[in-house]
Order: C-alpha cells, then structure tokens, then sequence
C-alpha cells in the first residue's frame, strides 16, 4: 500500500519522514539506554536535574517513540523501498521494549566518570529542533537538510558530545597538574565575587583571546593544518558542520580555553552559563542562514562572519580566527565582512576524505600541500 500522491511528493516526503524518524529512534534508543543504565551513561552534573523534571523528560521520550512510529509508518506507505521506515518503527518498539516512559534503573552504584550518552542525545535533538526549521525559514544558499557528508558530521558529534566527560577529564588533568602553582585563592576568590554577567563577558574575552592565536596557529603552521583542515573541509555550511573536527583539534581547543577559565578562578553560574552560550553560538555561526546582524557583527562572531572563515574563495583565505568577538580579528588586522557573502567552502587544493575514519587517519598521512591544503 501507498499513499495516492504526486510520485516526486510521495518520494521526497517518504525519504524525510523515514531518515527522520531513523534519526529519532536511535535517540529514542540512546535516551532508554540512559533510563536503564544512568550511573553509566548520563552525565554526572546533569543527573539532578534529570530527576528534578522527571515526569517531563518521561513525556518527552514519550512522545518521540510515538513520533518515530508514525514517521516510520508514513515512510512504509508513501515508497517502494521500505527499508528506513521498517527500521524507525523496528527502533521504536526496542524502545518500548525496554521499558519505554516507565523505564527504571537497573544499576545505582555512582561512578566517577559517565559515557555522556544523554549530552549527545538531548542536544542532537534540542539543536536539531532548533536549527533545522531556522535554516528552512531563513536559508541562505539551497541545500538538503541531509546534505551530502552529514553522516560524517554526525558521527563527529557522536564521538564529541559522547565523550564529553573523557574530553574534558583529558584537558582538566594536564592543567591542574602543571599550573596548580599558579593559582591564588585570594586572587580567584575575588574574581567568583564579581557579577556573574560581568564574568561571563570576561570569559568571553579571555578566552578568545587565547582561542584567536591558537586558532592563527592551526592554519598557518603546516603539520597544524592537517589536523584542523578537517574542520574546513564541510562544502557545504549548515549547523550540523560545526561538529566536523578532528579530536586533537577538539583537545586542543579544549585546553586552551580551560587554561584562562582555571587559573581566573570563575565561579561555577559563570562557567555554565558560558557553555550554554557555546553551544547554540558554535553552531548558530555555522549555520546556513541569511543573517547579517549589521552593525553587531563587528562585535560578536556571526554566520556572515564565519562563513567567510570557512570560504575556499581566495579574498577570505586566513581572516575570521575568532570565535566569540568578531572585533579582535579588526584589532589583529584579519577581519573580513564585504557586502557580498562567499560562494564556496571547503579546503583550496586537497580535500581531506569524507568518511570519518579517513577524516581521523588523514593528518597522519603525507601530502604535498600548502599551509592552507
């Protein structure tokens, strides 16, 4: 059975809904899998809050499992190939399976460190929820939602947002022990007593401050580059592209932004709400969307701003570094923002391959490139 549409509205509406509902049903998976095993896989910071809303985040998951069921089935009735929507309804009832809504723990010892595998699926949703309509509505070049190398990048944020806690335990360790001389309580003490805006904005600065030569360094030192070509080799800029980066890269990145917050001494409000602020600007600046923000994108990094970071067009190559204030690149001498958006992305002479674990590999291998491949 299909459904009596026009055939190129049927295939286009039966290839969405059933990657769509594939995508929800391993969250839907993903989130049963938390339920059951929380001490293992939910973060630590997170947890509290979690049982705090329980009865809500219940509803939600809920409600995705029955979303992922009638996506897959409308997937079923509207083509031929049933693959992807028997696969979503398949997902959802291994969610229903293991306990759906009312899935309860199956473990309660605590431990010190925890997968994350909440962060990837909560988040992955959230933004997706988020981004996924914004780029619809304001779209700045015509391109798929899944766009060819998304499930590259998807893996990239798998490994990043599951790791997370790896991640920063990697970073975290490394700094306490080498920079503990540095730090006086006094001084930091008097840094937490400040307003948490004022300190969230000196996050801000001090941090891409330190972000802005690391990131200079990345494309203008050639064994550097390899790493963090990755990065820039998305042809095409939407918000799921933000994630596309090698893990040194990511470590990196990682340390040097944890330095200035560690040895300042930043109270915890700050810290989060500085992290809630990277999360949705990481990606709103990736994204592929039309806004130009005049007048406040020569303050803060915005998509017009980072898309010509990214352009393989030769007028942006090397401008754009920061992250967050788009006036320390006029400050450096590399800001760039003409009137005219780029109309290519990528890296300018060897593309690095599209399959994540040849993304991983390609730093090691050798290549006769320029500094900026």
């Amino acid at each position: 059975m299909e459904l009596p549409l026009n055939p190129a509205l049927r295939i286009n509406l039966g290839k969405r809904a059933g990657v769509t509902a594939g995508l929800l049903g391993v969250l839907c998976v993903c989130a049963e899998f938390c339920f059951l095993f929380p001490h293992l896989l939910v973060s630590n910071d997170s947890r509290a809050i979690y049982v705090e809303h329980l009865g809500l985040v219940r509803g939600i998951l809920q409600a995705a499992i029955v979303a992922t069921f009638a996506l897959g089935a409308v997937s079923v009735l509207t083509l031929r190939s049933k693959a992807h929507g028997g696969i979503a309804m398949l997902l959802a009832l291994v969610a229903m399976l293991l306990g759906g809504s009312e899935a309860e723990p199956l473990t309660q010892q605590p431990r010190a460190m925890s997968a994350g595998l909440d962060y990837f699926a909560l988040e992955l949703f959230v933004l997706g929820l988020v981004f996924i309509p914004m780029e619809r509505l304001w779209g700045l070049h015509p391109q798929r939602i899944f766009r060819e190398g998304w499930q590259t990048d998807l893996k990239h944020f798998f490994i990043s947002h599951v790791g997370v806690q790896l991640i920063s335990f990697a970073v975290m360790i490394p700094v306490q022990v080498f920079l503990a001389w540095a730090v006086r309580m006094d001084f930091q003490a008097h840094v937490a007593a400040q307003p948490v805006w004022l300190q969230f904005f000196e996050i801000l600065v001090v941090v891409d401050l330190v972000s802005y030569w690391v990131h200079r360094a990345f494309h203008q030192v050639p064994w550097m580059w390899k790493f963090h070509a990755i990065h820039h080799s998305s042809q095409q800029m939407d918000w799921l592209a933000s994630s596309r980066s090698h893990l040194l890269d990511v470590l990196v990145n990682r340390f040097a932004g944890f330095v200035p917050v560690f040895l300042l001494g930043f109270s915890p409000s700050a810290i989060y709400g500085y992290l809630v602020f990277v999360s949705f600007h990481a990606v709103y600046i990736h994204a592929n969307v039309n806004h130009r923000w005049p007048y406040l994108r020569w303050v803060f990094a915005t998509p017009e701003f980072h898309h010509w970071h990214h352009t393989s067009d030769e007028e942006g190559i090397d401008k754009n570094f920061a992250v967050f204030l788009s006036f320390i690149d006029a400050i450096f001498g590399t800001a760039h923002l003409p009137a005219h958006w780029p109309s290519r992305y990528g890296t300018t002479k060897f593309q690095p391959p599209e399959t994540y674990l040849g993304q991983l590999a390609y730093p090691f291998q050798r290549h006769e490139e320029t500094p900026y491949g």
